[in-house]
């Protein structure tokens, strides 16, 4: 079976830091299986399905996201394009399971950051706290239970996930996680969400407004200017999926952007910084290789890190003032 994905991450985004860095994993591979249920780009309120779990995972700090996309792809990406979110296509999402999506995304992950929050797309109204209160613990698989319910997301410790890769069994998730030896350990949440799929309109709708209230948090835009817009979050994104293909048009593909913005975009970020970037290795038996200058590493690690300290600014006061 083959698949689109991503070549293995250079580990360029991880710092040194006390709190775990937690990646996000989004399935929105299949079709919709039931004529009640609603679809990846169907409204829950004011907002789409798949819009809501990325806010919330946002909400949280949750960084990088991934959607595995497969049917009504093109879609879902225009719909998300600036979100800041990274795109991998199952093309054989018609003749596989979601745990075959679930492993391309987790393939994509396992070096970026030291633990995955895993939901498919028709679990969408777990709130904030309940993800929240999941990182915290320190543990290597963890699920959240209502009233004695099991329910969604899915935590998994990123040290598991070459196992979890090499399950090749039919019971999918529930089988790589047994097949591990490692307990599943439970967190108990008054979080109904966690159990309701967009097969059941009616409840989500119920949650509504319960889920919006605790999805209150502060969202900072952060950009760097003179004239114009100079860097940003996409273009921070552009930088680190080209460092981790070697190649733009691969990057692009993963951000739904096209290839000659992509290079309109670098070309003005390095006419205003006065040095290259990107570095640019043609021919060879393999082709072209892009990969970024030490320069243009050193300027992504400092955009991170003025990053974070905002966002941590604003968390902080945001919680102090309301």
């Amino acid at each position: 079976m083959k698949f689109s994905i991503a070549h293995r991450v250079t580990n360029t985004n991880m710092k040194a830091d006390k709190k775990k860095t937690t990646g996000g994993l989004i399935v929105a591979a299949g079709k919709i299986s039931k004529r009640n249920e609603l679809n990846p780009l169907s409204q829950i309120g004011s907002i789409t399905v798949i819009k809501r779990i990325i806010l919330t995972f946002q909400s949280v700090g949750i960084s990088p996201i991934v959607i595995i996309t497969g049917h009504e792809s093109e879609e879902i990406e225009h719909h998300l394009a600036n979100y800041g979110v990274i795109f991998l296509r199952n093309d054989q999402y018609e003749n596989s399971q979601m745990f075959d999506s679930a492993k391309l995304g987790l393939e994509f992950l396992k070096n970026k950051c030291e633990q995955v929050i895993f939901t498919p797309v028709n679990i969408p109204m777990f709130t904030p706290d309940t993800i929240h209160g999941m990182m915290k613990l320190d543990e290597k698989i963890l699920s959240p239970s209502y009233h004695g319910k099991a329910g969604h997301p899915l935590l998994i410790a990123s040290e598991l996930i070459p196992r979890i890769l090499e399950y090749g069994g039919n019971m999918g998730m529930e089988g790589a996680i047994k097949s591990i030896g490692i307990e599943r350990k439970w967190i108990n949440v008054e979080d109904e969400g966690i159990i309701h799929d967009t097969d059941n309109i009616n409840q989500l709708n119920e949650l509504l407004k319960k889920h919006n209230e605790h999805m209150l948090h502060p969202f900072v835009k952060i950009s760097i200017e003179k004239e114009t817009l100079l860097f940003n979050s996409r273009t921070k994104l552009l930088l680190l999926l080209i460092q981790d293909t070697h190649s733009v048009r691969s990057a692009c593909r993963h951000i739904a952007l096209s290839y000659s913005k992509a290079w309109d975009m670098l070309n003005k970020l390095e006419k205003e910084l006065g040095y290259a970037v990107v570095e640019r290795k043609h021919g060879g038996s393999r082709g072209g290789k892009t990969s970024l200058t030490k320069e243009g590493l050193e300027f992504l690690n400092k955009y991170e890190q003025f990053e974070e300290n905002v966002r941590k600014y604003a968390k902080e006061e945001f919680n102090r003032l309301f």
